[in-house]
């Protein structure tokens, strides 16, 4: 199969197996960390979580990432891409061990979210410039296939640190601590694993520059007007209208988590216990969808092309996810898990591939640091939506409705595109 063959020989490259290496120690660290923080802010018997609460906290600790973002990209394109994920991953390790320290010593909640937020802000540099040093490693004709492998498996190993972090609480006895303390474990080994990468081997090509603060400030705007006028050239109008098109999914993604989040708290399950590891459960199920969809975006793309890949993930998404959501029952929504995790993971690869292959390598790093920006502000503001819409128990039947429209029309705008 040139599936199986082209991942065989993907797994032959040595600088790509180290980058995988490090993408999986890195997010399967991620899982860890915000699994302890779920379970800490909603599911702690004490505490009684509201959708207007977890969307604080979802506001807390993203919209600033609309600010990093910018930076990440700006620095991204001049520092040495390998030194932000040893330096990056080390930061994080010891931010995390405060983390721990706080929720052992019950500090406010505004400490809790600021120590959070320095370990999430610090993770958009290491994910935007995991992405930006993917073609490094892998020639052109595979990029489809290790966008496939790599983004998935690191979201995979993400799943599984969450997984991880489940029984860690378990056999802990319910403590958070010891749960984040594995996660700062995880960064530390990323970062450790990060030093068996040549420093130049990731680029960028041009010499690394360390600027001043001040005139990083200074050039932000510039950089990122520059970055926004290479995405608005004609021939690189596709990238542009997947951007779009993945930060609507992103959108919708965020709304049903929302919605999962508070029906597992409250309507699925008698106790926070049971919830948790519904919601484990359901993510476990997610997982299994983003595997499926390496499986068959390579696949699909090929055959109908990136954009309609997309379009075709966004119209399957209509259909089934009211099918599946509106019983509000545990059988469909762990199905819809499933379904959702297929969809949204085979149009990210699809976007990443059309921004990857449409971007110059010197744009790059801030290119996708627009990406994660947008991906924020979309997830943040599908959390205040659904605050604004959700009962008590989580059963919205118009919630479910209006993202199955926003799907719809994804579909419809990408099946009418006609790029030059």
């Amino acid at each position: 199969m040139p599936v199986v063959r082209d991942l065989r020989l993907l797994w032959s490259l040595r600088h790509f197996r180290r980058l995988l290496c490090v993408r999986l120690l890195s997010q399967g660290a991620d899982g860890v960390y915000q699994v302890a923080l779920a379970a800490y802010v909603v599911f702690s018997p004490e505490k009684q979580a509201s959708a207007a609460a977890i969307a604080s906290a979802m506001a807390v600790l993203l919209l600033p990432y609309s600010l990093v973002g910018p930076f990440a990209g700006v620095l991204l394109d001049r520092w040495r891409r390998r030194q932000v994920f040893v330096y990056g991953n080390l930061l994080r390790a010891l931010l995390a061990a405060v983390t721990a320290v706080l929720i052992t010593g019950d500090a406010p909640d505004w400490l809790f979210y600021a120590s959070a937020l320095c370990v999430t802000a610090v993770n958009r540099f290491v994910l935007a410039g995991l992405s930006a040093a993917l073609p490094r490693v892998v020639d052109a004709e595979r990029l489809v296939i290790a966008n496939s492998l790599s983004p998935t498996t690191g979201t995979l190993a993400a799943t599984a640190g969450g997984g991880l972090a489940l029984g860690v609480r378990i056999a802990a006895s319910g403590s958070d601590t010891v749960v984040v303390l594995c996660g700062a474990l995880l960064y530390l080994s990323a970062s450790l694993a990060s030093l068996r990468l040549a420093p130049g081997l990731l680029g960028p090509d041009r010499r690394p520059v360390r600027p001043r603060l001040g005139a990083a400030l200074a050039g932000t705007a510039c950089e990122l007007a520059a970055a926004i006028r290479h995405l608005a050239a004609p021939r690189r109008r596709e990238a542009a209208w997947a951007l779009a098109a993945m930060t609507l999914m992103r959108f919708c993604y965020g709304a049903l988590l929302v919605l999962l989040l508070m029906l597992c708290r409250y309507a699925l399950a008698d106790t926070p216990g049971e919830g948790l590891r519904l919601l484990g459960a359901a993510l476990g199920l997610s997982g299994a969808g983003f595997f499926a969809a390496a499986v068959v975006t390579p696949w699909a793309a090929r055959r109908l092309g990136p954009r309609r890949w997309i379009a075709g993930c966004s119209a399957a998404a209509m259909v089934l996810e009211p099918a599946l959501g509106l019983p509000f029952a545990t059988g469909p929504l762990m199905a819809a898990a499933f379904v959702l995790g297929l969809i949204t993971q085979g149009a990210k690869i699809a976007t990443d591939t059309i921004v990857q292959a449409g971007v110059e390598d010197g744009y790059r790093g801030r290119v996708f640091s627009v990406y994660d920006v947008l991906f924020n502000v979309a997830f943040v503001g599908a959390a205040g939506v659904a605050a604004l819409m959700l009962p008590p128990d989580g059963r919205s039947a118009t919630l479910v409705l209006l993202v199955a429209v926003v799907y719809g029309l994804i579909a419809v705008t990408l099946a009418r595109i006609r790029p030059r």
